[in-house]
């Protein structure tokens, strides 16, 4: 359609009108759904013809007509001016004669009850005729107008109402992300470190791909498989990953996604999205976040049967109403599977449930090798030792890892990421970013130095504590004014009495090096101390370890797999005396871990000096440095041929 331009060369306003009026559309190949394209085409056709026609009659159809006053009319009728003249019923037009230099040229003036305005027409023989005006264009305009502004009105409720997820008349429309077979670029290639949990969904693939193999002897595929991991360990990354190898359909959705304070639209949206998911067999759904929608039934605090239930139960109707063999898999993710409902986990509904653990120490290679491959790395980078560095990162700790790394190699202007800016990476993720403008007085920081030396000291001294690989005393984080880095060698998944021991004595390292050298103590070993306490309190009533309260176990906290509603018990099953002889033997472990400690740091005072000087002048150790002394110590506790906390007057 041509567009109507000003000599300017800018459109007209009717033209922007029109522009405005087709707005972009959703869904064409070129952004544009062709039904609602053609909806927004045949209204601006319309409107555009109505604006041209009237722009026509009003510019370019009339001639200019001058209004006087009917005085002057009057005048000119008695002068023998006018030439011809149209009188209607509320307006009088005409032409005044024309002259050699001048052409005729029309008027107009409103008429005025004059009875003797024909007989002096026609006293000077002026031509006149009468013209009865057509109301019709009015009583149209009338009537289109208001329609047409009600009808603009009318559709953009209803557009408001029915478009996106706040629409009023879409509440009840599963607002779900679909995915397609060239959308999902994502395989088994790109998941790394949890290897089980692959091989398990393996079989859902399979069954995708070819349904009659796995009913051939018949069995039946699992209508669900419920996904369980921590945070950041890679569930909705394996779920996209077994559509993306199947080739099928990927509808996602969040359990809160589901749930509104309107009651019923949480259910409606079950029913909707498994409609869906029927009308596109074979596919998968996916619903992360399962514990914000399975929630365990009788879990209100108000009582009654609110929204989140209602949504449930239709879940729980919709697993139980379709055929496995349709084609539809439905995977779902959560972190807190103690809290699902167990009508949820029986066999029939969620039949298999994968766990996702963190990954080890070759998980988390595998993982590093994946993220890094398209990051330029310099050769000193070795991805083993970076590994090793990082345990209990999950694969989201392990990415980011990796994206700070490149951050700080980018901010130094380096050309590839090196080995020590994946350290500094990890101290950053770890510890907290480094304060270096936080301004500490001396003192404070002969504190900071002691109390991060005693802590490595006595862990160099140990034998069953994880290797100190780094000791510094800059701020990082909010509360942290140094920190005491131990690496382990191997993952470890069991603990011994004795190596529980250990630990407790490697966190009291640091509050009494500042008994020794100062003779005083101060606020930096709070965290010190929770952590303490809690290794004494969970060896004596979890684990066991106390001879004199026996083999039993005093903690009933929420740590089976899944509970009957998902809530733990805080009721003591045990007597007053038994707390009391609790209290005494936690009592017992802290001073007997203190005494030891105090003694260690006694015997080895002038190595805890020779640190924390060392830590004072370098504010930092690591590497070699580190190592060598470290080696010196353990020489000289070996020279002594006895245990580093004995002392003659033990």
């Amino acid at each position: 359609m041509a567009k109507i331009i000003k000599t300017d060369g800018e459109p007209s306003p009717i033209n922007k009108l029109f522009d405005r009026l087709k707005g972009p559309g959703k869904g064409g190949p070129n952004g544009d759904d062709p039904a609602k394209k053609k909806m927004h085409l045949s209204i601006g056709y319309f409107i555009a013809a109505m604006l041209l026609i009237f722009w026509f009659q009003n510019h370019m159809g009339a001639q200019k007509v001058e209004t006087v006053p009917y005085s002057k009319f009057k005048q000119w009728v008695q002068d023998d001016a006018v030439g011809s003249l149209l009188i209607g019923p509320e307006q009088i037009t005409g032409t005044l004669k024309g002259q050699k230099d001048k052409p005729a040229t029309s008027f107009a003036t409103v008429r005025v009850e004059d009875p003797k305005l024909v007989g002096e027409l026609e006293q000077k023989g002026i031509k006149f005729s009468g013209h009865v005006e057509s109301k019709l264009l009015g009583a149209l305009m009338s009537w289109l107008l208001p329609l047409g502004v009600f009808a603009f009105i009318w559709f953009f409720l209803m557009k408001r109402m029915s478009g996106g997820p706040q629409g009023v008349l879409s509440l009840g429309k599963a607002q779900v992300k679909v995915y397609g077979e060239k959308d999902l670029k994502v395989s088994f290639e790109d998941v790394a470190g949890i290897d089980e949990a692959k091989g398990e969904l393996e079989e859902v693939v399979e069954f995708l791909k070819n349904p009659k193999k796995s009913q051939r002897l018949g069995g039946r595929i699992p209508k669900g498989v419920l996904l369980v991991g921590s945070p950041g360990t890679g569930k909705t990354l394996l779920a996209r990953a077994v559509a993306g190898e199947a080739g099928v359909m990927f509808f996602s959705m969040s359990g809160s996604e589901f749930v509104e304070m309107i009651v019923g639209v949480g259910a409606a949206r079950i029913r909707d999205l498994f409609k869906q998911a029927r009308e596109h067999a074979p596919c998968i759904i996916f619903l992360d976040e399962m514990d914000a929608l399975g929630k365990a039934r009788g879990m209100n605090p108000m009582g009654g049967h609110d929204e989140r239930e209602q949504t449930l139960n239709q879940l729980l109707v919709e697993m139980d109403g379709f055929d496995p063999s349709a084609g539809v898999i439905i995977l779902a993710a959560t972190n807190r599977p103690d809290v699902l409902d167990p009508a949820l986990l029986r066999p029939g509904r969620f039949d298999r449930h994968v766990a996702i653990d963190k990954p080890d120490i070759r998980g988390r290679e595998a993982i590093l090798k994946v993220h890094a491959n398209n990051v330029a790395m310099g050769p000193d980078v070795d991805l083993k030792k970076v590994a090793a560095m990082t345990p209990g990162f999950v694969g989201a700790d392990l990415a980011n890892l990796i994206n700070e790394a490149a951050l700080i190699a980018a901010r130094g202007d380096a050309e590839e990421v090196t080995m020590a800016n994946f350290q500094e990476a990890a101290d950053r993720i770890m510890g907290g970013l480094e304060k270096k403008n936080r301004v500490m007085s001396q003192k404070e920081k002969e504190i900071v130095a002691y109390h991060e030396s005693g802590h490595a000291l006595v862990a160099m001294l140990l034998p069953g504590t994880d290797p100190v690989s780094k000791i510094s005393i800059i701020p990082r984080g909010i509360a942290a004014l140094g920190y005491t880095q131990q690496l382990p060698t191997e993952d470890r998944y069991l603990m011994t009495r004795d190596e529980l021991l250990d630990r407790l004595q490697v966190l009291l390292g640091g509050r009494v090096a500042e008994e020794v050298i100062f003779k005083d103590i101060s606020t930096g070993a709070q965290n010190d101390l929770q952590r303490a306490s809690d290794i004494a309190r969970t060896m004596v009533m979890e684990y066991g370890m106390s001879e004199r309260l026996g083999l039993f176990t005093y903690s009933r906290r929420p740590q089976s797999r899944y509970l009957e509603l998902g809530l733990g018990s805080n009721e003591k099953e045990y007597s007053e005396r038994t707390a009391q002889e609790i209290d005494e033997e936690k009592s017992r472990i802290m001073d007997e871990a203190h005494q030891k400690v105090r003694l260690t740091l006694k015997k080895y005072r002038d190595c805890l000096e020779k640190l924390a000087a060392l830590l004072l002048e370098k504010e930092t150790i690591g590497g070699e440095q580190l190592q060598q002394f470290a080696g010196e110590v353990r020489s000289r506790a070996a020279e002594a041929g006895k245990d580093p906390a004995s002392d003659e007057t033990h």
